[in-house]
């Protein structure tokens, strides 16, 4: 778990020594930050086009999958906006505000580019056992970027390091989650800490899959995938449309998936002063993902 918050951070410490004063140079970083955004969504889209068929445990599946999305989504959009009237963040994305629908559309051409990479995966005949490890390498040149626009943004170690905005965030996030899952258990009626453990994915889906379906089957293993897969999608719709007028809400929504994979999205439309919230809010719950997961999967048995 550490050594891949280490790879994580690597990149982002390493472009922060970067200082530059060339603004084309900058202009390049930012173009190709926006441009390689794109890419990674393409090879997630090619990823799921990887994935094993569910077979006959998939309604239910799809069952655990919506049921827990609308209990924590729910709770979790409830309390966000709190902090964005409680503790207002500035954004300093683009200066010139767009209309909701040209918002809504850079949010459906970030999906679309996920839907035309699974169509191809599942289209066309060739093995996909190498997307992760490029989707790695893509992130890790994205880290870099942004590690080199903090440098150069005016932004100190200590505001990117020590943020109250992601360490509330966060919180905020851990607690309506768990809620959440209380719900969920009694609407499908399973057991509490079943339900508590995976209402701890906090978006990293492929490690909350992971540790579900050691722990308690193919189905709870599916659904937890999925569940955090699907809150990343939802994420990338929410962050554009929302950012400007409720960042706590749009940064807090992406969950884990803010220190990495939704950081790029965070960055472009919000701006480099969300950056730092995004990544205190991320590395929190990027953290504690195994150690409640495995605390609730430890108290069943």
């Amino acid at each position: 778990m550490f050594t891949g918050m280490i790879f994580i951070f690597a990149p982002l410490i390493v472009g922060y020594l970067f200082s530059i004063s060339n603004a084309k140079v900058l202009e390049t970083v930012n173009r190709a930050t926006s441009q390689l955004i794109y890419v990674i969504l393409g090879l997630m889209g090619l990823s799921l086009a990887a994935l094993d068929n569910l077979g006959s445990n998939l309604q239910t599946i799809l069952l655990y999958t919506f049921t827990f999305f609308i209990c924590l989504s729910t709770c979790n959009l409830l309390a966000l906006p709190l902090i964005d009237k409680a503790m207002p963040l500035k954004t300093d994305g683009s200066q010139n505000k767009l209309p909701l629908s040209s918002m809504a559309l850079e949010s459906a051409k970030l999906i679309l580019v996920v839907g035309s990479g699974l169509i191809i995966g599942l289209l066309l005949p060739f093995e996909l056992h190498w997307v992760d490890s490029a989707s790695e390498w893509i992130l890790f040149i994205l880290l870099f970027f942004i590690g080199i626009q903090l440098r150069n943004s005016g932004l100190t170690l200590k505001q990117i390091l020590l943020n109250k905005h992601g360490m509330v965030i966060a919180t905020t996030i851990i607690i309506t989650s768990l809620i959440g899952g209380v719900i969920a258990s009694f609407i499908l009626d399973i057991p509490l800490f079943n339900a508590l453990a995976m209402s701890s994915g906090f978006g990293w889906y492929s490690l909350a899959g992971i540790l579900m379906g050691d722990a308690f089957g193919p189905v709870y293993g599916g659904a937890s995938f999925m569940l955090e897969l699907l809150r990343e999608l939802v994420a990338l719709v929410v962050i554009p449309l929302l950012i400007r007028t409720h960042p706590a809400t749009s940064i807090g929504y992406a969950g884990a998936t803010a220190m990495d994979f939704t950081l790029p999205v965070i960055q472009t439309t919000g701006g480099v002063r969300c950056v730092p919230v995004a990544i205190v809010s991320g590395f929190i719950l990027s953290i504690l993902v195994p150690v409640l997961m495995l605390f609730f999967v430890s108290l069943t048995n």
